[in-house]
C-alpha cells in the first residue's frame, strides 16, 4: 500500500490540518494516511513532550468527529527521545515492509529540512509531498534540492501538492484561546 505519512505535534488541530487530510485523501493516490503525533519536535521548543497522549487522544477524536479515513498513529510516543522524523520513517518501514511511505510537510518545513537528521535519506529514499505555505517559494526550494541532489548522484523525490495554502497555525490558536478569543471555529 502506498502511505502518506503526515506527523506533527497537531497542538491543537486545526482547519489548515483538516484541508491537507481531504486533500490526501479524497484527490491524491494515497491507500491510507497516518496522521503521526509526535510528543516533541527536535528543532522546535514550542511543545512538551508530557503532553503528547493528551494531543494524540484529542487527535483521534477529532478525526472520528470529521469522519476521516485516516489511521492516528502513536508509533512515536513509544520511541526514544529525540523522535526524528527519519527513525519514525524506518520504525514503520520495520513495522510494514510491504508498504511505502512518503512523508508530507509543508513549504515552512522544505525550507528547513538541511536541519533535519538524514534529511537526504528521507527526501531520496522515501520522498516528499510538499503543501504549499504562505512566503515560501516550493518551486524554488525544490529546484534548490534537485540541484544538490543531482550533484551528487541521489534522486531527489520531491512532489508539490497542487493545492491552496490554509493560513491557519496551532500557534495562533493556541495564543487566541490564552487570550480569551473563542478559536472553535478554526479547531477541527
Amino acid at each position: 500500500m502506498k502511505i502518506a505519512v503526515y506527523p506533527g505535534s497537531f497542538n491543537p488541530l486545526h482547519i489548515g490540518h483538516k484541508a491537507i487530510i481531504s486533500c490526501l485523501t479524497e484527490q491524491m493516490d494515497f491507500d491510507c494516511v497516518y496522521l503521526v503525533v509526535s510528543p516533541k519536535n527536535p528543532i522546535k521548543e514550542s511543545v512538551s513532550a508530557d503532553s503528547a497522549r493528551q494531543r494524540y487522544e484529542a487527535a483521534c477524536k477529532a478525526v472520528s468527529r470529521c469522519g476521516l479515513n485516516v489511521v492516528v498513529d502513536d508509533i512515536e510516543l513509544g520511541m526514544p527521545a529525540p523522535q526524528y522524523t527519519v527513525r519514525t520513517l524506518d520504525a514503520l518501514k520495520n513495522r510494514e515492509p510491504d508498504n511505502t511511505f512518503t512523508l508530507v510537510i509543508g513549504a515552512d518545513n522544505l525550507a528547513n529540512i538541511h536541519k533535519w537528521k538524514n534529511y537526504r535519506k528521507i527526501v531520496s529514499e522515501y520522498g516528499l509531498l510538499v503543501f504549499p505555505r504562505e512566503g515560501f517559494d516550493s518551486e524554488e526550494l525544490k529546484r534548490r534540492l534537485e540541484e544538490e541532489f543531482a550533484s551528487d548522484g541521489l534522486p531527489c523525490r520531491i512532489v508539490l501538492a497542487d493545492a491552496p495554502s490554509v493560513n491557519v497555525s496551532s500557534t495562533e490558536i493556541r495564543e487566541g484561546i490564552a487570550s480569551g478569543k473563542d478559536m472553535s471555529g478554526l479547531l477541527m
